[in-house]
């Protein structure tokens, strides 16, 4: 039996970095998680019921970011105990942090790939994950030197 591994990131970037694991996918019984918008709702074609989507929000308009990112935390519980993964692996962002969250509360591996566009500063997700992740991966060696337990793991690209 495969190990159930859930694949987690926010759209953009994020998913970009998170969609190079691919590869991997076939070794796991594997499940992606991302934000729904125009540029991925081709994704669920190519992985159909292995991709779920939580809400798109933006801290742009803060008063409706609160009620969305409520209802995203509320989504994720729901997921989480759908899927029960054994190991959650991310490149964050906000998405990313309650599903991690929750899963350390669970007991699933978290595995934290610190964002490649980040060369010398922390992000705030980082800094929420580095203290529960079992791994924390960063792309820069210069960034063992914020996350002095990290592993450098080199380019994900």
């Amino acid at each position: 039996m495969k190990k159930r591994v859930l694949f987690i990131s926010s759209t953009g970037g994020h998913l970009n970095e998170l969609l190079q694991l691919s590869p991997l996918f076939e070794k796991y019984d594997y499940y992606i998680i991302t934000e729904k918008d125009k540029a991925n709702e081709d994704l669920k074609q190519k992985y159909g019921e292995k991709l779920y989507f939580l809400p798109y929000g933006t801290r742009a308009k803060i008063f409706s970011y609160i009620f969305r990112y409520l209802y995203l935390c509320l989504k994720t519980i729901y997921l989480y105990f759908k899927i029960r993964p054994k190991v959650i692996v991310t490149t964050g962002t906000h998405t990313a942090g309650p599903m991690c969250i929750i899963g350390k509360i669970f007991r699933s591996k978290i595995i934290y790939i610190e964002t490649f566009a980040n060369t010398n500063r922390k992000t705030a997700t980082g800094k929420l994950i580095y203290p529960i992740a079992d791994l924390f991966i960063v792309q820069w060696e210069e960034m063992l030197k914020l996350y002095p337990k990290a592993v450098y793991g080199g380019s994900i690209y």
